[in-house]
């Protein structure tokens, strides 16, 4: 039987499997369905569907430099343990090392993507069904430098938190090493006011203004005083304002400055951030687990 392109469809969405295990199936099914499904199931390559629903808020951030290229992303599984996992972890080295090449624009671009044959969305359904695990790719950006400036890489905690910087005009790799590691611990929203909106700014100043006359100041000098809890927000959220992590006396603008250089962006990364955790009783997991075998 001719094994068509909407059968190997209709076989990895009931089972999940990655495509080149769902053609092989049919194949040496003869193209019966539910003879494929029993074949991947032996072979333990249907479990991926069954963790589609699962929450994958733990997982890893990478960052991939190659001369003046440079890629961070963010790899998410359901469990800390699958982070550790050697198998994981060269997934993910290679997804880092594909996409950097392709550069897509987006994550469903990158799925799409192929490496000998293969999509990376049926790489990760594999790496899904032999780790046991769902496993998804969240997120990554490309950064790209010149031969005159460096790059600042930094992973916090193995993977916990990622940040990679771009720091223009000058090569010190280390003080942009030291600044992405200030980003880690910080987390600035901006490199510099400039990038804050007008809009973000006012509604900042409306927030302020109205906190200050319920403290009961008086209207005379309640501007002054706005404007200068605006700059403690300035401090706050914009990292050129913000007090240097490795020398207390100094801005980072001001140790920036020192390197000649200038930061032009940066990306920070941490896993699982924005995701709905669930609160699992660990323990209990396990016993019920235990009781169920």
């Amino acid at each position: 039987m001719a094994i068509t392109a909407q059968l190997v469809k209709e076989l990895r969405e009931k089972t999940g499997a990655g495509m080149m295990d769902c053609k092989k199936a049919l194949v040496e099914t003869d193209g019966n369905l539910e003879a494929a499904i029993d074949f991947l199931r032996e072979k333990g390559l249907s479990s991926a569907a069954k963790k589609a629903d699962r929450i994958a808020a733990e997982g890893t951030t990478y960052i991939l430099e190659q001369g003046n290229e440079a890629i961070i992303l963010e790899v998410n599984a359901e469990t800390d343990f699958v982070a550790k996992n050697e198998k994981f972890q060269v997934l993910v080295a290679s997804l880092a090392e594909q996409l950097l090449a392709a550069k897509p624009e987006s994550v469903e671009a990158a799925l799409e993507l192929e490496k000998d044959g293969v999509k990376i969305a049926d790489q990760i359904s594999t790496a899904v069904a032999t780790i046991g695990e769902k496993i998804t790719l969240r997120r990554f950006e490309v950064k790209t430098k010149t031969d005159a400036d460096a790059f600042g890489a930094y992973l916090h905690m193995g993977g916990r938190i990622g940040v990679l910087v771009v720091l223009e005009g000058s090569t010190n790799e280390e003080a942009a090493k030291d600044v992405a590691m200030h980003i880690a611990a910080i987390n600035p929203t901006y490199v510099s006011r400039e990038e804050v909106s007008a809009e973000e700014v006012e509604r900042e100043r409306k927030v302020l203004t109205e906190q200050a006359l319920n403290e009961g100041k008086p209207e005379n000098i309640v501007a002054k005083m706005v404007e200068g809890r605006l700059g403690k927000f300035f401090e706050e959220v914009c990292l050129l304002d913000q007090t240097f992590v490795k020398n207390s006396d100094q801005k980072v603008r001001d140790f920036v400055k020192s390197t000649g250089g200038n930061v032009t962006s940066f990306v920070r990364y941490a896993v699982g951030e924005g995701i709905e955790k669930r609160e699992d009783n660990f323990a209990e997991e396990v016993m019920n687990q235990v009781k169920g075998n």
